[in-house]
């Protein structure tokens, strides 16, 4: 299988009043999840877009299961499901330091021109990088 994990810890800014991390910070540890797997592969979203392919997201999904915390060092998995085209699929899951599963979520991302604002499929360095056909 096709993952990558990577540590963050949950800073203070990121929790709500009841002292959990709110809500929409989720979808930001997906993303440093995604960025930091393409780089592990060489691949860097900077470059990328200086080439002229961005990659926004068009879908996201998320289940709660149990609350993360202020100070909570967390591992975030990120798994390539799959690449069809112009899309890519991530599935995610966040767990705690006792290794709780705390969410899980998918994405579906496409390859976008910048140019021309349309789809296109993944750059020739990118399919070589994630072994793509």
């Amino acid at each position: 299988m096709n993952f990558h994990e990577f540590k963050v810890r949950v800073r203070y800014a990121e929790t709500d009043q009841m002292g959990v991390v709110y809500h929409g910070n989720y979808a930001q540890y997906f993303e440093m999840g995604r960025v930091e797997w393409l780089r592990n592969l060489g691949v860097s979203y900077s470059d990328m877009e200086k080439q002229g392919v961005m990659l926004p997201v068009v879908s996201l999904m998320l289940n709660y299961k149990k609350p993360a915390r202020y100070d909570d060092l967390l591992t975030v998995r990120t798994i390539l499901k799959k690449q069809e085209g112009v899309k890519i699929e991530f599935d995610y899951e966040i767990y705690n330091e006792v290794a709780q599963l705390l969410t899980t979520g998918n994405s579906v991302l496409v390859f976008v021109d910048m140019k021309t604002g349309r789809p296109t499929t993944p750059p020739e360095y990118v399919k070589k990088a994630l072994n793509f056909d």
